[in-house]
């Protein structure tokens, strides 16, 4: 009985964890095919749009990448016009992110990011429930010896926001 148990888990486990994965390529293919943006585009654009005047390491932090990676996000959104590149005018070493309007317009229309969506749903949830959830998802990381790898809180990994941000 205990091995039937153990596979009907190990079976139910392995089909939620491809629906997530699944998931998350889903949404990224839409959102490409629908506004021409990728995933990490519009995490930058998000970010961007909560601030005034951003720079290229503001936004790094903020999205938990690497700063050349976040330049060469930043050169396609630009080629958008969605974000211009602007100088500060009392310290010319600084340069700021600002969205222009059709970046802003992309934002209103795009849907949301995905961990916008978990964290919301997440939110509904008691403590306890969250702890359970968030417990057993690093369990699951442990089990499959998969502790190195990326830990960015974005759902979609840096060796893909790589691959995507290299010039076509």
């Amino acid at each position: 009985m205990d091995k039937k148990i153990t596979a009907d888990c190990e079976y139910r486990l392995l089909c939620a964890l491809r629906r997530i994965i699944r998931g998350v390529d889903i949404y990224s293919r839409k959102l490409n095919s629908r506004f021409g943006l990728t995933t990490p585009q519009l995490l930058c654009l998000h970010a961007i749009k909560g601030t005034e005047a951003a720079t290229l390491s503001d936004l790094a932090k903020a999205v938990n990448l690497g700063g050349s990676t976040v330049n060469g996000i930043i050169d396609r959104l630009e080629d958008k016009n969605y974000v211009v590149r602007q100088r500060s005018t009392h310290d010319r070493r600084k340069v700021y992110l600002i969205m222009t309007e059709a970046g802003r317009e992309v934002v209103r229309q795009a849907p949301s990011l995905l961990q916008d969506k978990l964290s919301s749903a997440l939110a509904k949830l008691s403590p306890l429930e969250q702890l359970t959830i968030t417990r057993a998802l690093e369990q699951v990381v442990e089990l499959m010896e998969v502790e190195k790898v990326d830990a960015s809180p974005n759902l979609i990994s840096a060796a893909e926001i790589e691959e995507k941000s290299k010039p076509v």
